[in-house]
């Protein structure tokens, strides 16, 4: 069994947008409810401290799991926030409230001593209406109930835009389970996407990746988004589709007339749609072109090198912050890797200090001179180089 996720987008009534809008904002209010309490708590901790008060006479300090920040809700939602029971909204939104916020609690203090790996995680902030619409639900408490409907509680039975058999005919039988749900809303339309765990073995049999079959290596880039090198000699070049710098002249002009517009307006609020149209365009164009080069890759060749960017230093250039984002290198990676293991390819992942752009390859010399604005050098044996297919060729021959 294979986790996966399956995403389709919904096509509620006005009443159930209403519905699912309030349900968004319950999982705010229990967030922001549960973050509020352990901020007090541990202001108070703090302010006691400085008065000389011993460890043990202190505030008992609160409970960051997701029971202890849910048995609070139910302890003070009551009073606090009594709509919640008269509007019959469901349970289980502030359940996963509760869940996201002590992950992002947990991961804060896993960060600060060191225990996490990766960048170094802030303490959670309250959430605004502006940072998004979603609430996520447990188990299968929402569920496709056939290809065209999914029924999510409190809200009832919701139309979807895209044909949904592949999951419920394994759903049916038994092939499939959806294990949680999440329900989003970006320039006024709603998805829900499924977290389901498949038994994905009669597909990736059908297109399982050749045992003999090529060996490539991937060279990634701005100008050209990446160079493959195969084993057969050939070097392929796929072109950068600058997904956002192609949109950036529709981006500016939708964000101008969002500035210009009278705060609380309709027109405001039609503008702010409008921006929201132009990134949701250029998230959906930078997926599609992602999705269908790596499928390719990993279902043509057996194995796959590439190196291990660092692009979380890399964005830290301010001149090649917004292209390098804007390629979606680590999403790319990100998507090599499950869909080799699913399809059956090698992906090989070089260290990021190995020279592939600096090293000749005739005769191996490491031009140590070589900076980021040479597009081609010479080595010293006479033979001349072009940057990204060099690169894509040292990858290779590490493999080979």
């Amino acid at each position: 069994m294979t986790l996966q996720g399956f995403k389709v987008e919904l096509g509620p009534t006005r009443d159930q947008v209403g519905r699912l809008a309030q349900h968004a904002g319950l999982h705010r209010v229990v967030f922001n409810h549960g973050l509020a309490h352990v901020k007090a708590v541990m202001g108070q901790r703090a302010v006691e401290k400085t008065y000389g008060i011993g460890d043990a006479e202190l505030t008992p300090a609160v409970g960051w799991s997701a029971p202890a920040l849910e048995k609070y809700w139910r302890a003070t939602h009551g009073r606090a926030y009594p709509w919640f029971v008269a509007e019959g909204l469901s349970s289980r939104v502030p359940k996963e409230a509760c869940r996201a916020l002590a992950a992002a609690l947990s991961n804060w203090a896993a960060s600060r001593t060191g225990q996490r790996k990766g960048r170094r995680v802030g303490f959670p902030r309250f959430r605004r209406r502006k940072n998004g619409s979603r609430f996520r639900m447990d188990a299968d408490r929402a569920r496709p109930v056939d290809v065209r409907h999914v029924r999510i509680p409190a809200v009832g039975m919701v139309r979807a835009l895209e044909d949904m058999s592949w999951l419920t005919d394994r759903i049916a039988d038994g092939r499939a389970r959806v294990l949680g749900s999440r329900v989003e809303a970006r320039a006024g339309r709603w998805w829900i996407s499924f977290q389901v765990d498949v038994d994905r073995a009669d597909i990736d049999a059908r297109r399982v990746a050749p045992v003999h079959g090529p060996v490539v290596g991937i060279d990634l880039g701005i100008t050209t988004f990446a160079t493959i090198a195969a084993d057969d000699g050939t070097v392929t070049k796929v072109a950068n589709p600058r997904h956002l710098g192609r949109r950036l002249h529709r981006l500016r002009r939708a964000n101008k007339a969002l500035a210009r517009a009278q705060p609380g307006s309709k027109n405001r609020a039609k503008a702010a749609r409008r921006v929201a149209e132009v990134h949701l365009g250029v998230s959906d164009a930078r997926a599609d072109f992602l999705h269908q080069l790596t499928t390719s890759l990993t279902r043509s060749n057996s194995t796959i090198v590439v190196e291990d960017l660092s692009v979380a230093g890399m964005i830290r250039n301010r001149s090649l912050a917004r292209h390098i984002v804007d390629a979606g290198w680590s999403e790319f990676r990100r998507q090599l890797t499950y869909k080799a293991a699913w399809y059956g390819a090698r992906l090989v992942v070089v260290d990021r200090w190995y020279p592939s752009t600096r090293t000749c390859t005739t005769c191996g010399d490491i031009n140590h001179d070589l900076r980021l604005a040479d597009r081609t050098w010479t080595c010293p044996c006479g033979a001349v180089h072009d940057r990204d297919g060099t690169a894509a060729i040292n990858l290779l021959r590490l493999a080979v």
